[in-house]
């Protein structure tokens, strides 16, 4: 007996492997698609925060320009325009100010 005449026996019925299958398949997609990506932005905004410096110009997540006075363990102190100074956290940095202004006003 040939698979085709056992398939035919059982209904056409088929292991319970070949019904995960496209389960599997949709859980792949989703990781190297959106899981990964977000993963790997993630590790990267972490990294741009550990190595940032006095005198980098930087904007938080709230939109403030301002540039880097002091760097202490979890937290920044930046001077915006008129010279005031801002203590902020780590985590509300969000980007290099120097990536929207491009490489050559740095």
């Amino acid at each position: 007996m040939n698979t085709t005449n056992i398939l035919l026996m059982t209904g056409g019925k088929t292991g319970g492997l070949e019904q995960f299958i496209p389960l599997v398949l949709i859980i792949v997609v989703f990781y190297f698609f959106m899981i990964r990506p977000q993963l790997k932005k993630t590790k990267e905004q972490k990294k741009f925060r550990e190595n940032i410096a006095k005198g980098d110009k930087i904007v938080t997540i709230g939109g403030i320009h301002g540039k880097i006075v002091d760097v202490q363990e979890t937290t920044f102190i930046i001077e915006v325009e008129g010279g005031h100074k801002l203590k902020i956290e780590k985590s509300a940095v969000s980007m290099d100010s120097s990536t929207l202004l491009g490489a050559d006003q740095k």
